[in-house]
């Protein structure tokens, strides 16, 4: 098994780490890991991008071929990335960012407004990852939410520790629950009120 996750969007969203957690809690759970990771010369607004390649083989290519899960919180990303995702894919989209979804052959398609959630639930627009890596978690099934958790509660300043764990879960609770929406390659995002979300 090779399962390839692509996060992408731009500097000060947080998504190095997030690459950097999953692929944390995919080793400790005894896998194959290569995670790698580029990013423009801005520290926030430039274009960032963080890929995790897990296997039970040996990794013989670092780099993502064609994406299993792509998770982007900007419109440049996802236009960027669509199409590079397998048809059996899947594609999660910060629609707080993402306003149409990219053309692309991809099986199941999500969106949900992160960084609004983040910012109404949490104060802060960084959390949107956190919420992010439990859709990412649930949605790829290439990790143990447990691993998952840890790793990131090891990752982040014990006073923010709390918050994290609840976002994380969120995001596993959202999915779950089928509160995260589903779309069409080469369709508008529809507008959501938080209070539906």
């Amino acid at each position: 098994m090779r399962y390839e996750i692509r996060l992408s969007g731009m500097g000060g969203q947080g998504l190095l780490l997030a690459g950097i957690i999953v692929a944390e809690a995919a080793m400790a759970q005894g896998r194959n890991v290569v995670q790698t990771a580029s990013y423009g010369p801005e520290s926030r607004g430039g274009a960032s991008r963080s890929e995790v390649i897990i296997s039970d083989l040996e990794i013989d290519y670092p780099a993502v071929i064609e994406a299993d899960l792509l998770f982007a919180m900007t419109q440049e990303a996802a236009e960027r990335y669509m199409r590079e995702v397998k048809p059996a894919g899947t594609a999660i989209f910060d629609s707080t960012w993402v306003k149409s979804i990219p053309s692309g052959d991809v099986a199941n398609v999500y969106y949900y407004p992160l960084t609004e959630r983040a910012i109404e639930k949490y104060q802060k627009p960084i959390f949107a990852n956190v919420i992010g890596l439990g859709m990412i978690c649930r949605a790829s099934g290439a990790v143990e939410p447990s691993f998952l958790e840890s790793a990131l509660l090891e990752r982040v300043p014990k006073r923010y520790q709390e918050a994290n764990k609840l976002a994380f879960n969120l995001g596993i609770e959202l999915f779950d629950s089928g509160r995260i929406f589903r779309g069409t390659p080469g369709s508008p995002v529809e507008a959501i009120a938080l209070s539906e979300a």
